[in-house]
């Protein structure tokens, strides 16, 4: 089974640089957006008529903004849009499929660059978010937490960590969350697997940042414990570039 998380930052402009055509080539079974930056009524069908793929959206109220989906080859057991936490599902940034005991999730974790009011609400999700994922897990176990992140854990993850020390992204308190996170059972499939390997998923449009590979790995497949008994492979995708951001991919022995 091969799961891709994908930040597009914006769908319909992802759909004009060829997006179609790579996940006709790529085939993953079960594809988790983030930014998909429209409302359910724009989504651009015609883009996806033959593709296989079946579309879950769960977009922000404000248009234009924010948003997640799950593109599936396989009809879910059930799809659960949002966390049931209203400040958090009126931005879009939570949705999860569940395949029999399997469950993906395509999650959006807010932002901190736009100010000190942004960075303490996104402090806020990532305790909040914690707490939800954990409660979760002790009725479906076999989770996979796809997604953008928008945190770079150690310096490996980050192309110059002592400048960005004070940015939003790989702020100390951010990147304690994130032990945090790792200690409470998740485990980072790409870093498990490489854990010397220094790649990113998202490079700035400013200062040919791509070209120059001045990067970030913000993008994540987090599993729980039971699943990482399943992992087979996990990778990133640095050359595919519908975005600011690239895939990141898990294989796993199921499915």
């Amino acid at each position: 089974m091969k799961i891709i998380t994908y930040n597009v930052n914006g769908l319909r402009a992802a759909v004009g640089k060829g997006f179609p055509e790579w996940l006709k080539q790529e085939q993953p079974d079960v594809l988790c957006l983030q930014e998909t930056k429209l409302q359910p009524d724009q989504f651009p069908a015609e883009a996806f008529a033959d593709s296989g793929y079946k579309p879950y959206l769960f977009s922000a109220q404000k248009k234009g903004y924010s948003g997640v989906a799950i593109l599936t080859r396989q009809e879910p057991d059930h799809v659960e849009i949002g966390m049931g936490i209203e400040k958090y599902d009126n931005e879009g940034r939570f949705i999860r499929a569940d395949y029999g005991d399997l469950s993906i999730v395509s999650v959006y974790h807010p932002s901190g660059t736009s100010g000190d009011e942004r960075q303490a609400f996104k402090m806020e999700w990532l305790e909040d978010f914690q707490k939800y994922v954990v409660e979760l897990q002790k009725t479906r176990k076999n989770l996979i937490l796809c997604g953008d992140y928008n945190i770079c854990h150690e310096p490996i993850d980050i192309h110059d960590p002592v400048r960005n020390a004070t940015n939003s992204g790989f702020l100390p308190e951010e990147r304690e969350w994130m032990t945090r996170f790792l200690d409470a059972g998740f485990i980072d499939t790409f870093r498990h697997l490489n854990p010397e390997k220094q790649q990113y998923t998202w490079w700035s449009y400013r200062f040919n940042a791509r070209k120059n590979n001045k990067g970030w790995r913000i993008d994540y497949c987090m599993v729980s414990p039971e699943v990482i008994l399943l992992l087979k492979d996990a990778y990133i995708l640095p050359q595919v570039k519908h975005s600011d951001h690239c895939p990141a991919v898990v294989e796993l022995k199921v499915l």
